[in-house]
């Protein structure tokens, strides 16, 4: 850490969190420990921090490196200037924020040649601070060396730290944002997407994040202009009072190059900033939204090992068809016309010689009509031996299909087949399917090419690292994808993974990992309580149980004088078992809790099971919508201003955040989670825009 900082008294003011734990979380982040599990087998360490705790923690921690290597910089630059002093090098030294940096920075900045510095090579520098004194008495210079002086006390005032703070502080409590459209793109058709951003009066501070994404695309694609100004009085009022110091004739020119300088360099500096803290506010916002739509599309209900017929639809090419195993593997494609006879015929042979347990269809276009097909063919099919029906989204489909992971697993096999096979594995475990594919690609965010992306890529990566994780994986079924996003693995050491199972089959241990090439004792440490061993000799392989604690829970065992087994199947004798008698400095409460829930039901999937779900049959089109219908509908994205349903229309529609519930809601996930079912009304259909009002209010209890 830091000789000059604090960082655990730092970060616990900016995020709320006790200093004593923030430092814990930074000694075990050093120690190169991860977040998922910091968060699941460090909890005394911590204090029982959570992965968003955590990772807060570690994004401020981050910060302040960076400023850190900022001040290297800096210093280094004033120094070879042959400007620096002890008092400057402790403002450096005790600097805690980038734009406090910048401002103490600013005039040692190298910069290209400025109205002030042409004045000052004209020798009115000392002019200049004689203006500055602002003595009573006549002035004698001319104007054009009056105007030079100006320029130079302008550029001193640009670069003066309270000036600075003055004009932040105006912006931050009063400055407004305005657009306007560019005249000579406003009535394209292209300009007509962002007509409700042509004419916005707002607060800065109170616009939500997306309005102002919206507005930031708008701005850059050339359809409008934006301004962010504070009260522009009040602005030069308070600089004037820092600068101005009673009524001479000098104070006039120094008022004069006061307003100037707001203007021409503080305004529009100030306003760059704020433009670009707004923009990184928005981004949080966007992508905080895009990270827990992420986390429930990964953990959305499994169907598990079921044989699957996955269906990609389509009219003109006909539905690509092909039959996976319980496993996922391919054993057969074909294409089905809807309209021909002998489809319906191969649809029911493949689904009795495979014996078909669910069905999975792509919700793309000619979905709906896919559906009914499906639907007329097994509906002459026993009872018992029909399978389910299920819609599958899909979305980034297409993107795995061309990607080079499609071309690994299926080399042999085209595009349209590889998407298929998309859909039906997304079925049967969405995690280990939508691994694979850029999360971006994946549809649940907004605006997600408009934000950082590199923050987005940072968050996203954690949030399916985290979902990984939290569901654990069995490592001699997982692919080399799903094993990256295991605590402590990477890419690499995945690979090493499966080609140690594969040269010497599965894994009979947890400990049997330790003979993967390169995967050494940190790593162990951090992977082994993710990586389920189903059939090991020790049960808690199967668990999420750390084996660092095993002997913890043998001492369990042997006290309850019974086994392992027995005692992960005997309830009575976990409930006999008091847990304060085996706390100790590396295992509190807390841990223990953990090992309980854990021996009750080991290697549980904390994902719920898939269940079947059908759109109205009296609607496929937006224009058989009316208003007043009620319809079942799955949510499809989550926005910070409502949700978006699909109804079976191949247009979804817009539950507004007022319309989510008779209550009052602050965000939508309090009520919906991504791919729920739910039922909707139709508020208003906007055939013009193609755009379809919803509303939740006084359906679903």
């Amino acid at each position: 850490m830091s000789q000059n900082m604090n960082y655990p008294d730092i970060i616990s003011s900016r995020t709320g969190i006790a200093a004593k734990q923030v430092d814990a979380t930074i000694r075990l982040l050093d120690d190169k420990a991860t977040i998922p599990f910091i968060a699941r087998y460090r909890k005394e360490r911590t204090g029982g921090l959570d992965e968003v705790e955590i990772a807060s923690i570690n994004e401020e921690y981050a910060r302040l490196r960076e400023l850190e290597e900022r001040k290297k910089t800096v210093i280094r630059s004033i120094e070879e200037q042959g400007k620096m002093s002890n008092q400057l090098r402790r403002r450096i030294d005790e600097c805690t924020d980038n734009a406090e940096l910048e401002d103490i920075y600013l005039p040692y900045k190298p910069h290209r040649k400025t109205r002030a510095d042409v004045a000052r090579e004209h020798g009115l520098q000392p002019l200049a601070d004689m203006l500055m004194r602002q003595q009573y008495g006549r002035l004698t210079a001319t104007e054009s060396d009056l105007e030079g002086a100006r320029d130079i006390i302008a550029e001193t005032v640009a670069q003066d730290t309270r000036a600075r703070q003055a004009v932040r502080r105006e912006f931050t409590y009063s400055a407004t944002l305005t657009t306007k459209p560019v005249k000579e793109k406003e009535d394209t058709p292209e300009a007509q997407n962002y007509r409700d951003y042509f004419a916005v009066n707002e607060p800065l501070r109170r616009i939500s994040s997306h309005r102002l994404l919206a507005i930031r695309r708008a701005e850059k694609e050339g359809f409008l202009r934006a301004d962010i100004s504070p009260d522009k009085e009040k602005c030069i009022e308070k600089l004037c009072s820092l600068f101005v110091k009673n009524g001479s004739e000098a104070a006039h020119q120094v008022q004069a190059a006061v307003e100037d300088s707001y203007r021409r360099l503080l305004k529009p500096a100030i306003e760059t900033e704020f433009a670009a803290l707004s923009k990184e506010r928005a981004d949080t916002a966007a992508i905080q939204i895009f990270a827990q739509n992420l986390r429930q599309l990964l953990m959305d209900s499994p169907l598990g090992q079921k044989r699957v017929i996955a269906i990609d639809p389509g009219f003109r090419t006909g539905c690509k068809t092909v039959v996976l195993s319980a496993q996922g593997d391919l054993l057969r494609h074909e294409v089905l016309h809807l309209r021909m006879m002998n489809s319906a015929r191969l649809l029911c042979e493949l689904i009795r010689q495979y014996a078909t347990e669910a069905i999975a269809i792509g919700n793309g276009t000619a979905s709906r009509e896919t559906e009914e097909f499906v639907r007329t063919v097994i509906a002459g099919i026993e009872a018992d031996k029909r399978p389910q029906v299920f819609v599958v989204s899909e979305n980034g489909a297409s993107v795995y299909s061309a990607s080079q992971t499609a071309r690994e697993e299926f080399p042999d096999e085209d595009v349209t087949v590889r998407g298929a096979v998309s859909i039906g594995r997304r079925l049967m475990d969405p995690l280990a399917e939508l691994v694979k594919i850029d999360p971006k690609s994946i549809g649940v965010g907004q605006y997600q090419h408009d934000v950082d992306q590199k923050r987005l890529r940072e968050s996203l990566e954690q949030t399916v690292e985290s979902v990984v994780n939290q569901v654990g994986v069995d490592v001699n079924t997982a692919s080399r994808y799903l094993l990256t996003y295991i605590s402590g693995v990477g890419p690499s050491l995945a690979q090493n993974i499966v080609d140690y199972r594969s040269a010497n089959g599965p894994f009979s241990s947890r400990e049997q990992l330790k003979k993967v090439p390169k995967l050494g004792a940190k790593t162990f440490e951090q992977a082994a309580g993710f990586l389920r061993v189903s059939g090991s000799g020790n049960p808690l392989d199967n668990s999420a149980v750390h084996p660092e604690r095993y002997a913890l829970v043998e001492r369990m065992a042997r006290d309850a004088g019974c086994t392992l087994a027995e005692l992960i199947q005997d309830k009575q004798k976990r409930e006999q078992i008091d847990i304060e008698k085996y706390v100790s400095d590396e295992a509190g409460l807390p841990t223990l809790t953990d090992i309980m829930h854990e021996l009750e039901k080991p290697g549980r999937d904390p994902r719920t099971q898939a269940e079947e779900f059908s759109f109205d049959n009296s609607v496929h089109t937006i224009d058989d919508l009316r208003e007043g219908m009620e319809l079942p509908g799955i949510v499809t994205n989550i926005a910070a201003f409502g949700v978006f349903v699909d109804i079976g229309v191949h247009k979804d529609g817009l539950v507004h955040i007022s319309q989510l519930a008779d209550r009052r809601v602050s965000s939508p996930d309090e009520v919906v989670r991504l791919h729920q079912k739910v039922r909707v009304r139709v508020l208003e259909v906007e055939h013009d825009r193609g755009r379809i009002k919803l509303t939740m209010r006084g359906i679903n209890k």
